[in-house]
């Protein structure tokens, strides 16, 4: 049977390169008993590809099942697809078959199988590697002949890479893999498609059929079309019950179609944030690395500032803080900032109003009392303060920030 007879005996519009490419490798392998696993965005049509295998497959006279894996519940699906025994759990009152059993010598068709649990995954792959299966508790195998034909919308080799579904059922289903085009893709054909729904629609319903302006099929044609085939169909009933004129325009046709304005060109997207710059977690580690060493400069170029403005203090060749009042051979490998009162005179005058304290600060523990004195003496103007300590002034509102000073 050529391409064009199977069109018109499945229904299927269009004459797009990748849509003939599907149906022409679908008619190939039917004959064979080869694993065949379709792919393709949701609404796409790949429930017309397992039916046309098993209608030119030597198992056309036998069994054809279709099972949608995505709405059996996982605690029921083994028992759905390779049944029970009486007893085998509260509910079992009687020995049930499962779809393998019943499609035998035919084909069963696995949608969504993307869906499927890790231990049904087991059980399918015995399935496919030996023709064997085993019913919930039971503990007798069972043979079977079953040609299976999957499909699924999501990239199986990325559920793969995260363990969520097994590399080596994924390679049994994907013997023969069929992709099936995305709608948007297929421009020559969302016109044929919207004129054959609006026929039916118009049949089913009795009332006059609808038509597109010129500006209303550019339209169509530049869409996205994100539910496909299921999408334009839908839409195109919705028009043909609820518009009175039966010409539609571009507006009413955008009326219907969220985000209509965009097309299926590709656009440029400017970043909402710094971090979606980054194509990368490795650059994003690289600015926080920036960023530290920034901070870390600045830290610098306060503290010596500071020790500049100390009479005491002076710093040699090599980095080292030394005080001019102890003997030169003595130096200090950490800064001990000595507190006092100017108007204090005396070791006497420490001890009477006992205020003679010494005490070895953390490095950030030093910065927040440069911060809060810098900001006493500026009367809490932070412009004054940041240019004193030679920083930047939205350096000092983190840094206030991050110590929580409140002065």
């Amino acid at each position: 049977m050529d391409l064009q007879s199977i069109k018109q005996r499945f229904e299927i519009i269009g004459n797009a390169t990748g849509l003939n490419r599907a149906l022409d490798i679908a008619v190939q392998v039917a004959s064979t008993d080869l694993s065949v696993l379709i792919t393709g965005e949701s609404g796409v049509g790949k429930e017309r590809i397992p039916q046309i295998i098993h209608s030119q497959s030597l198992r056309k006279h036998n069994n054809y099942i279709a099972v949608n894996c995505g709405a059996i519940p996982e605690g029921t699906i083994d028992s759905e697809l390779f049944g029970h025994v009486k007893g085998s759990f509260t509910s079992a009152h009687s020995d049930r078959k499962g779809y393998f059993e019943e499609a035998n010598e035919g084909t069963i068709f696995l949608d969504e199988v993307a869906e499927l649990p890790l231990s049904t995954q087991v059980r399918l792959l015995r399935v496919l590697e030996t023709g064997e299966f085993i019913k919930v508790g039971s503990s007798k195998g069972q043979k079977t002949n079953v040609r299976v034909v999957a499909a699924t919308n999501v990239d199986l080799s990325e559920r793969v890479a995260k363990g969520k579904f097994r590399e080596d059922l994924f390679y049994r289903l994907n013997t023969v893999p069929i992709f099936i085009p995305p709608l948007r893709n297929r421009q020559e054909d969302i016109h044929l498609l919207f004129r054959k729904f609006a026929s039916d629609f118009a049949d089913r319903y009795r009332m006059p059929l609808i038509k597109l302006t010129d500006d209303a099929i550019q339209v169509l044609r530049t869409y996205r079309w994100p539910g496909n085939i299921r999408q334009l169909k839908n839409i195109t009933e919705q028009i043909s019950v609820i518009e009175e004129k039966r010409i539609i325009t571009a507006d009413i046709l955008k009326s219907y179609l969220v985000g209509a304005d965009s097309t299926n060109l590709p656009a440029v997207i400017k970043k909402q944030n710094q971090f979606e710059d980054f194509s990368s977690e490795r650059e994003i580690l690289y600015q926080v690395l920036f960023d530290m060493k920034k901070d870390m400069n600045e830290l610098k170029m306060l503290v010596n500032n500071i020790i500049k403005q100390s009479p005491d203090v002076k710093i040699n060749d090599y980095g080292t803080k030394i005080v001019k009042n102890f003997d030169e051979d003595i130096k200090m490998a950490d800064i001990k900032p000595l507190y006092h009162d100017d108007n204090l005179n005396s070791q006497d005058d420490y001890e009477d109003r006992g205020e003679f304290v010494e005490e070895v600060l953390s490095l950030q523990e030093q910065e927040k009392e440069l911060i809060i004195k810098s900001l006493e003496k500026n009367n809490s103007k932070r412009k004054l303060a940041a240019e004193e300590l030679g920083i930047s002034e939205r350096t000092l509102y983190r840094k206030i920030k991050e110590y929580d000073i409140t002065k």
